[in-house]
Formats: structure tokens, sequence, C-alpha cells
């Protein structure tokens, strides 16, 4: 037997019931998307157009996740006359709504601390902390130091950068601190350096990630992030399914950013990709190699990089789109004894206000050759995504969560 758990970065169904609490009462992911789809507010020429249309997901049962998890079909859709695989919705029980607490909980080990934030207002950075920055990282000053959008504050700071040599240290209101700088002039293993050095003092401060975001260009017209980004994070507070399947004698094929996710504690296998398309196709040659017992755990990040945080609705629908058509090409490789787990980790409703995650409940899909139909429900917690993976491997379940086979 063997498992492949995908997570479709940031893809939220609405309906969590403690979304007030996050400023995200009425945030849906999906449903908005499918909304502004249906009213045409989604077309773009060259890109897509109409109603929102995921026949291989929707077949899943996706759509009817986000009924039990909204109370309503999202608009515009088009039900599948028969649905083939399990399907619901999973509320997450960690504190935050963010990449490292979703992927920890999905792995069985949910986040029960709060994590450590930096202001929205003035100065982001305690000044004791960029003269340790400047010193350690051997950088003569930092650029940036606010919340901002990745995209916006390179264009705006970039020259600068390439005028001065210090790196554009940002963040949001997730528990990140981002460090830009131009993958040549500054060069890639140097940021990578500092990176590094920024994790190690962050420790003290409770900061999940720090992220290195290099990127290309000479003037604001033409910079662009390239695809060598990588996540420096804490280790998870107790072991993951991922350790569990490692220390079984299992590999874990960490494709997309997952190894980063996770401290590269459990992995047995990093295979980098840049790009929803170029995800997939590494995905599936994972799938060709793995053995029996793997796990094949992939990040399918430009829906919530590109899309949900800049907002951007018709962007974001036509890789949903795009990523439904690939569908077939999964199905095709399956054999039997394998199951998929198709699945969010937060919401990123492009609809929203600000440019930051939301908190939503997110689809649970599994199927496989010898999957019977049924709904599970709405789950509390997405550990029970990580020990239904468990058990269909045959290893030992962890404490938190219950697997829905």
């Amino acid at each position: 037997m063997r498992a492949f758990l995908f997570v479709l970065d940031s893809l939220g169904i609405g309906g969590a019931p403690d979304a007030a609490a996050f400023g995200d009462e009425g945030a849906d992911t999906l449903g908005h998307i499918a909304e502004f789809c249906a009213a045409g507010a989604a077309d773009r020429a060259g890109l897509r157009a109409g109603p929102l249309t995921l026949p291989n997901m929707g077949a899943r049962g996706l759509f009817h996740a986000a009924r039990l998890s909204s109370g309503g079909l999202p608009v515009g859709v088009v039900l599948p006359e028969t649905i083939n695989g399990v399907y619901g919705a999973a509320e997450e029980v960690s504190r935050g709504k963010d990449t490292p607490s979703g992927h920890w909980e999905i792995a069985g080990t949910p986040v029960r601390f709060d994590w450590g934030y930096f202001p929205d207002t003035g100065d982001a950075f305690p000044e004791a902390l960029v003269d340790r920055i400047c010193a350690d990282g051997g950088v003569p000053g930092i650029l940036g130091n606010c919340h901002a959008s990745g995209t916006d504050i390179i264009a705006r700071l970039g020259e600068e950068h390439l005028r001065t040599g210090k790196p554009i240290c940002y963040t949001s209101s997730d528990s990140v601190f981002q460090i830009a700088a131009h993958e040549e002039s500054f060069g890639l293993e140097r940021l990578l350096e500092l990176c590094q050095t920024v994790r190690r003092l962050l420790d003290p401060y409770n900061i999940g990630r720090v992220i290195a975001r290099p990127f290309t260009g000479r003037t604001a017209r033409d910079f662009v992030r390239t695809g060598n980004r990588r996540d420096y994070a804490v280790l998870p507070p107790e072991p993951t399914l991922l350790d569990r399947l490692s220390e079984a004698g299992r590999t874990v094929h960490a494709i997309g950013k997952i190894a980063d996710i996770f401290a590269h504690q459990g992995i047995g296998r990093t295979i980098k990709a840049d790009g929803n398309e170029a995800l997939f196709d590494a995905s599936l040659r994972a799938i060709a190699e793995a053995a029996d017992g793997d796990l094949v755990f992939t990040n399918f990040v430009d829906f919530d990089m590109l899309y949900g945080h800049r907002r951007d609705v018709a962007g974001y629908a036509a890789a949903l789109e795009a990523f439904d058509r690939r569908l077939p090409e999964l199905d095709a490789v399956l054999v039997p004894g394998d199951i998929v787990i198709l699945t969010g980790d937060h919401g990123c409703d492009p609809t929203w206000r600000g440019t930051d995650h939301t908190r939503e409940r997110v689809p649970v899909l599994l199927f496989g050759p010898d999957v019977a139909t049924r709904p599970i429900g709405i789950i509390k917690g997405f550990a029970g995504i990580g020990e239904t993976v468990a058990r269909h491997l045959g290893i030992a379940p962890g404490p938190h969560g219950r697997s829905f086979l």
C-alpha cells in the first residue's frame, strides 16, 4: 500500500467556526472564486472565462465538501452525476492559520502554542535584532523593516538593494521573517547563509519561518522572484507522521516546500520543483518510484503564493482548472492499494480584505482503486488526515486525531 498526500496550498472552503476570532468570518476561498467566475468577474483574455469548471475534483466530492462546510454549493458549478471517493471537510484546531501549523496538523501534530509575530505598524523588527543581523550576517544594514507584499517591496526597494547591498527584510501577519535579495549581485548562497543566521537569532522570538526570496532583474520593471525560495522552519513540537514513517523504514518523498516546512525532519527524499505544473510532474515521477509503504507528500504552492496573497481571482481560478485537468494523469498511475488525499492547509480568499491567509475549513478528498464512496462529514482537526495515512500504511496511530478509514 502507498499514500499520496497533495496539499493545494490555501484551498479553503469557508465555514470555520472560529473564523470571527481571526477577523475572517465569511471568508470562503473556493466559494468566492466560484461566485466571481459565475458573474464574469474572473474572465481574463487568454487565460480563462465563464463559470468555475472542476469536473474531476467535483467527481471526488469537492463541491459536496464545500456544501458541508459553508452550507451552500459554490455558485455556478456543475455537480457530478456520481462521486467516486471519500469526501468531507476538516476544521483546524491549531492556533494559527499559517503554513507550518496547517501542515504539521495534517501530519498529526497540532500547534497548541502561540507563534511570535512582529508589529504591523512602525518598524517591524526590534533595533537590537537588526543590529545582530547586520553584525552576524555581515551586511551593511537592511531595507524594508515592515509588513509588506513580497512583489511590491521588491519593486519598491530592489534598485536601492542593488546599489547598497542591503537585503530587503519584511514580514506579514504570519509568523515569518522574509529576506529578499538579488540572486546574482547579492548571491544565492550568501542569501541562504544569511537566512540560516537569522533563523538562529529568531529562536527566542518564537518565529515560525525565515523565508529566502531571491529575485533577478535590473529595474523595478523587470524584477522577478525565482524558484530558489527556501523556508527555514523551527522543528515541530513533537514527532509527526513523517517521523513515524521514517522510523518504520518507509520513505517520505517530500516534493516542493514540504521538507522545508518540516525542517527536513522525517524526510527520506527531497524533490524541488518550481510551479504547480512542475510539482505535478515531480509527483508523478515520485509515484512511479515509490515503494510499498511509502508516502509522496506534495505542496502545490502557486495557489497561495501567486494568486491568494496577490488577490488574483482569475489566476487562482485558472490554476484550479489547470490542476483539475491533470487529475486523470494521476488516476492512470494508481494501482490497487494506493490512496490519494487532496486537501488544503488554510484559506487565502483572493476576494478578502488584505493580503493574508484566511481561517477556513479545508476539503478532504480521498480516492483510489479500492476506495468506496461515502461522506465523512466535518472532521474536528486536520490530524485525522495524517492518521488515515498512518492506518492505511500500517503504522501505529499517533496521539492526536483518528483515521476516517
